[in-house]
């Protein structure tokens, strides 16, 4: 699946928050990692990978050949050699970590964690004018981009990250057990398409009952974005679910409206995770927000 951002001023930013932007498509499933000659020598930081993440995980870590990752269109550049294991500490803090700190977490993550995780140097810009925030191939890949720019202090630049990888892992719980049970009928005239949710803007999206605009674009980017959104956003609550008091315009009835449906996705959501995977997303969140 591609994440896409809409160009702007700002590169990244249409709108008050970056990770509002973005899209995914499905690919082929990968069979068995790509495989990178006999030859390779290892130098401290495969050994690392290989002990930490292959051993550990069984999940290959790539930033060495990366146009073998992308579409024979798209040209990309590696990271560069002294932000991976930063990007890698990263991934651990933020993502593992907080899955393996929860009831049932490290039996889920296990059992689900893709098979390669590809780090990318920067974005990729695509023709229709956006760009690739990440990737998810069929739960077997995870691909994050602009690693070059690593900065922890950089709002922006991190979370684009956790919107990546929320995200893409989110998927793999609808792709291996279906949305949750009639899912796509709480809202079900406020999706867009893959072509067209970019028109919209985050209050447009919040009326219709979403958590951004690309989680218009269908139902299983609306179950991946309303995750996402859950785990890292430290105003969730307030932003999406607490009603607006006093509200004397029809825009803020429409957005009250839009936040009693994302409240029922959002029960629905984590009702879903309870059942398929033992897992407890207030418990994630939490562990997340602990973090940031």
């Amino acid at each position: 699946m591609k994440m896409h951002i809409k160009k702007s001023i700002f590169l990244i930013f249409m709108a008050v928050m970056l990770p509002a932007f973005h899209g995914c498509f499905e690919k082929e499933i990968l069979d068995e990692p790509v495989y990178e000659g006999p030859d390779m020598i290892k130098n401290d930081l495969d050994q690392y990978i290989d002990e930490h993440f292959i051993q550990d995980f069984g999940m290959a870590i790539r930033y060495r050949f990366v146009d073998r990752y992308v579409s024979p269109t798209e040209r990309v550049t590696p990271p560069r050699i002294e932000v991976v294991r930063p990007m890698l500490d990263f991934i651990d803090e933020f993502w593992i970590d907080p899955y393996l700190s929860v009831e049932n977490g490290e039996i889920f993550f296990r059992k689900h964690v893709p098979a390669e995780i590809v780090l990318l140097g920067g974005l990729i810009y695509n023709e229709d004018g956006t760009v690739t925030l990440g990737t998810a191939d069929a739960g077997a890949q995870i691909t994050f981009t602009d690693v070059n720019s690593f900065d922890l202090e950089d709002e922006d630049w991190l979370l684009l990250q956790l919107q990546t990888v929320y995200h893409e892992f989110a998927h793999i719980v609808h792709q291996r057990y279906k949305l949750p049970n009639a899912f796509e009928t709480i809202s079900p005239q406020g999706y867009t398409s893959a072509g067209a949710w970019f028109t919209l803007t985050r209050d447009q999206a919040l009326q219709r009952g979403f958590v951004s605009p690309y989680a218009t674009a269908s139902p299983n980017e609306d179950f991946a974005e309303t995750v996402a959104h859950f785990l890292y956003e430290e105003n969730f609550y307030e932003n999406y679910i607490i009603q607006e008091s006093e509200c004397t315009s029809p825009a803020c009835e429409s957005r009250n409206a839009g936040r009693i449906l994302i409240q029922e996705k959002l029960n629905s959501i984590t009702a879903h995770y309870k059942k398929v995977t033992g897992v407890d997303l207030e418990e994630v969140r939490e562990a997340v927000q602990a973090k940031l």
